[in-house]
C-alpha cells in the first residue's frame, strides 16, 4: 500500500512540475528572485568602476595609506601637502567668521577627508572600501528584511496558493478528483511539486546573490573567506532558503484549499511575521520567521533609521538551536499539511461557486 501512494505521489509530482514552473500566473516568481540578483549585481559592478576611479586618482596623485594616516589633527594645510601632497580634489568655503578647506586623498583603495578651518586640520573621515565582513552584513540585513520576509514570502504565495485555487480558477482540478487517488495522496504531490518548485528557484537565486555580491573582491580574499567558513555561511544560506519555502508553502497550500480568497490569510500572515520584533519573546516563536533567523549564520541588526519610538518596542528573544528550529518547522509543516489533507478529503467542487 505505501508503494502504491509513493508512485501516486510521484505521479502528482511529475505532472504538476511542468505546470508549477510555467504557470503563467507564476511568472512573476522569477521577477522577485532575480530582483536581489540584479541589485548586487549593481553594486558590485559599482564598486569595480569606483575602485578603478580611486587607483587612477592615485596614479595621477600617489600616496601611501601609512603616509595618509600619520596626519593628525591641529596640523595646517600647508604642513598636510608637504607629507602627504597636493589632493585629488579640494574645495574652499568662505564665511565672515571663517574659511573652511576640504582635501581629498585617496590610497587607492580607500578615500580619506581632511577637513580644514581657519588652516587648522579640525576633521578627518576615512571611507574605507567594502570589505567581505562589511558586505556579509549587508546580505544579511537583505535577506532576512527583504528576500525571506517578502521575495520567498510572496514567491510561495503565488504558486502553492495556485496548486489547488489555480486550478479551480481553470476549471480543471475535477481531472484530479476523478481519479481513483486518495485525496491526501493529492494534496502531498502538489505540495511536494511546489516545494521543488520555489526550493529550485529561491536557492539558485540565494546562490546566485552571493557569487554577484562577491564580484568586486580578489581571489584571493574570496579564497580566504571560504577557507574559513565561506563555506559554511553559504550552506547555511540556501538551506535557510529551502526551510522558508518548506515552512511558507504549507501554510499557503492550505490557505489555498481553505479560503476561497486566500490573499486574506496571506495578509494576515504577513502582519503577524513582520510584527515578529516587537513581540514578546513567546509570541515570537509562534511565527516562521523566528525559526529561519536562528537557522541563519548572522542576525542583520534592526533599521538604524528605525523612529526611535519604534526602537523603542524591539524585544529580543534567544535564538534557538538549529537542530530545535529546523524541528519547529517540520512540526508546524506536518500540522498545517494535516489540516490541508483533512480539508483535501472533503473537498467538493462547484465551479459556479469556486
Amino acid at each position: 500500500m505505501i508503494g502504491q501512494w509513493l508512485s501516486q505521489i510521484g505521479l502528482v509530482i511529475r505532472l504538476e512540475m511542468r505546470k508549477t514552473f510555467f504557470s503563467r500566473r507564476g511568472l512573476w516568481v522569477y521577477l522577485l528572485a532575480l530582483a536581489p540578483v540584479l541589485i548586487f549585481l549593481g553594486h558590485s559592478l559599482s564598486e569595480i568602476s569606483n575602485r578603478k576611479e580611486r587607483q587612477a586618482l592615485n596614479a595621477a596623485h600617489p600616496v601611501s595609506t601609512t603616509a595618509l594616516r600619520s596626519i593628525k589633527q591641529g596640523m595646517t594645510t600647508a604642513e598636510v601637502v608637504e607629507k602627504v601632497g597636493e589632493p585629488f580634489a579640494k574645495n574652499e568655503l568662505h564665511r565672515p567668521n571663517a574659511s573652511f578647506d576640504y582635501y581629498n586623498y585617496t590610497d587607492g583603495e580607500n578615500i580619506f577627508n581632511f577637513s580644514f578651518r581657519n588652516d587648522a586640520l579640525v576633521g578627518i573621515n576615512e571611507r574605507d572600501r567594502d570589505t567581505i565582513p562589511k558586505d556579509s552584513l549587508v546580505f544579511a540585513g537583505v535577506f532576512q528584511f527583504f528576500y525571506l520576509r517578502l521575495a520567498i514570502f510572496f514567491g510561495c504565495v503565488g504558486v502553492f496558493t495556485n496548486l489547488f485555487r489555480g486550478e479551480m480558477l481553470d476549471k480543471s482540478l475535477h481531472f484530479y478528483l476523478l481519479t481513483p487517488i486518495r485525496r491526501e495522496i493529492l494534496a502531498i504531490g502538489k505540495y511536494l511539486a511546489g516545494l521543488i518548485a520555489t526550493v529550485a528557484i529561491f536557492c539558485t537565486s540565494t546562490f546566485l546573490q552571493l557569487a554577484a555580491l562577491s564580484l568586486h573582491f580578489e581571489g584571493g580574499e574570496i579564497s580566504a573567506y571560504l577557507a574559513g567558513g565561506g563555506w559554511g555561511h553559504v550552506a547555511s544560506y540556501i538551506g535557510v532558503t529551502a526551510a522558508a519555502c518548506l515552512g511558507y508553502g504549507s501554510i499557503f497550500l492550505a490557505a489555498g484549499l481553505l479560503f476561497k480568497n486566500p490573499i486574506i490569510p496571506a495578509a494576515t500572515v504577513l502582519v503577524w511575521e513582520g510584527m515578529n520584533m516587537f513581540l514578546p519573546a513567546v509570541l515570537k516563536k509562534v511565527s516562521v520567521i523566528f525559526y529561519l533567523q536562528s537557522l541563519s549564520p548572522l542576525v542583520a541588526p534592526p533599521d538604524a533609521n528605525l523612529p526611535p519610538l519604534q526602537k523603542i518596542f524591539i524585544t529580543a528573544a534567544e535564538p534557538v538551536a538549529p537542530a530545535c528550529a529546523l524541528l519547529g518547522l517540520f512540526t508546524l509543516t506536518i500540522l498545517v499539511m494535516a489540516v490541508a489533507a483533512r480539508k483535501a478529503r472533503t473537498l467538493e467542487i462547484n465551479y459556479s461557486t469556486d
